[in-house]
């Protein structure tokens, strides 16, 4: 297998994806209408859990003798699991808001 090497150049590419996605993120996020939270929470969870697969996979990898990568892979597959559950939290108590409310009468 081919080792993968990290240069200055990828660093600096990579920063710039990263920044650029959490910029491009933080704008729809908060142009999307409180109607359509919903919907798309659900969305967003779907595609969080393939990432919690996907973390799982790299936690588990064959690292050798880097405990970087491992430690990096358990950590992924900690802050997706936050990400799931909150995603379906949230979505709960957003769907809790569009029930009808039954008023006892006396």
């Amino acid at each position: 297998m081919k080792e993968f090497k990290m240069n200055p150049e990828t660093i600096s590419l990579l920063f710039f994806v990263f920044m650029l996605s959490v910029a491009l993120g933080f704008e729809l996020i908060s142009k999307v209408p409180s109607m359509l939270h919903t919907p798309l929470m659900s969305g967003s969870n779907a595609i969080s859990g393939i990432a919690l697969v996907g973390a799982v996979l790299a936690a588990g990898a064959d690292h050798g003798d880097d405990r970087i990568g491992v430690a990096l892979g358990v950590g992924a597959v900690a802050l997706a699991t936050i990400n799931v559950i909150g995603g379906y939290l949230v979505t709960d108590r957003m769907l809790e808001m569009f029930k009808k409310k039954d008023k006892e009468q006396p």
